[in-house]
């Protein structure tokens, strides 16, 4: 017998099922809540202030013993550079022996001058010469005769005073028409330029058929074939260079090296451009030439440098520069010069003293005058 509370199986499940409706809500609203709280609620944490000013790493890069080869550029000159001309009186040229780029000998003959005017001349003083010797023989003759005559009474001894001198001024016209040829045959070779010394003809400046004249060069020769290059080297380069230091000369457009030693220091220096000349003596070879510009280096044993690394050193159109950091943390732009780049960096051989702080690398991103947050580089141990 159903009991008087008991409700039908119909009506307790449509009471189960208002009850589970309201309880989802419920739970969906608890959930909606929750995540909102999560969301807006809670308070997020501040992030750290970002700093404007850039932590750059630097390095002090101290001094180094490094091999010291000194780099500088000049022009390739003769060692000696001897003018040819004429010493003569000149004339008309009829032949020309000798080309630019020749090796010639000492007395070889460059260039010949018409001689036919002083060649006659010869050949009239010769003449001349022969007519004052015949009368010294003839003077001398007579001399003896009458010595051989004064002891017998014959001839007094004016008439042998007077015939003395005769004789003797017979001799000294022999004397004075044998200078007058000489004169005249040394003036006949001078008309045959010739070289003053073993070298090589640099320039040729004369043709045939020219009238040519005292004071003209006729030829540039480079005494010895020696050559030189004339290397413009900083002051305090100039130092520590020493003649007789080895070198290598590289001609502009152009990957051979030419061997050669430094044989003068000169000994003044540029008040403008503050440098001085080392000359380095080349043996002469086809491919050097008078007037090209060359690059040198030059061993000069070791010496103490800044070494920094290869990324620290930048160039632009103004030459090579580094970037360093001032007492206020900002940066400056410091003009160098390069000097030996080897495996362990690059050798400034101007430009710092290696107690500068020096901006390690992104030094082309700074500019002159900003202001950084360095940060000395950790050097491995």
């Amino acid at each position: 017998m159903a009991s008087a509370y008991s409700l039908p199986a119909d009506t307790g499940r449509a009471t189960q099922r208002r009850w589970v409706k309201p309880a989802l809500v419920v739970l969906l609203i608890a959930v909606a809540a929750f995540v909102a709280w999560k969301v807006f609620g809670a308070k997020p944490a501040e992030a750290p202030p970002v700093s404007s000013v850039p932590e750059v790493t630097i390095i002090v890069p101290g001094m180094s013993a490094v091999a010291q080869t000194i780099t500088a550029t000049g022009s390739i000159a003769a060692r000696r550079d001897s003018a040819v001309g004429v010493q003569g009186e000149g004339g008309r040229v009829i032949t020309v022996l000798a080309e630019a780029g020749q090796q010639v000998r000492k007395g070889q003959v460059l260039v010949q001058i018409d001689s036919a005017v002083q060649t006659q001349t010869s050949r009239q003083l010769a003449a001349s010469l022969r007519s004052a010797q015949a009368d010294a023989q003839l003077a001398e003759a007579n001399l003896k005769r009458a010595q051989a005559l004064v002891g017998r009474g014959f001839i007094s001894k004016a008439d042998i005073d007077q015939r003395t001198a005769t004789r003797d001024g017979a001799v000294a016209r022999v004397g004075v028409a044998a200078a007058q040829l000489a004169a005249n045959e040394a003036l006949i070779g001078r008309l045959s330029v010739r070289a003053p010394s073993d070298g090589l003809i640099l320039a040729r400046s004369v043709e045939a058929g020219q009238i040519v004249s005292p004071g003209v060069v006729l030829f540039r020769l480079a005494e010895g074939s020696v050559l030189e290059m004339r290397a413009q080297v900083a002051e305090q380069d100039m130092a520590v260079l020493k003649v007789g230091m080895p070198a290598s000369v590289t001609p502009v457009g152009s990957t051979q090296d030419y061997r050669g030693r430094v044989w003068l220091l000169d000994p003044v220096i540029d008040n403008a451009s503050r440098q001085g000349i080392a000359r380095i003596a080349l043996p002469y070879s086809p491919g050097l030439r008078v007037g090209a510009f060359a690059k040198s280096q030059i061993v000069a044993g070791e010496a103490m440098r800044p070494v920094l690394p290869q990324s620290a050193v930048q160039a632009d159109d103004k030459g090579s520069y580094v970037m360093i950091v001032g007492a206020d943390n900002k940066v400056e732009r410091r003009s160098v010069a390069v000097g030996t780049v080897s495996d362990i960096g690059v050798s400034i051989a101007t430009g710092l003293n290696g107690t500068e702080r020096v901006v390690a690398s992104a030094a082309a991103f700074l500019r002159p005058g900003e202001k950084i947050n360095p940060v000395v580089a950790k050097t491995a141990a």
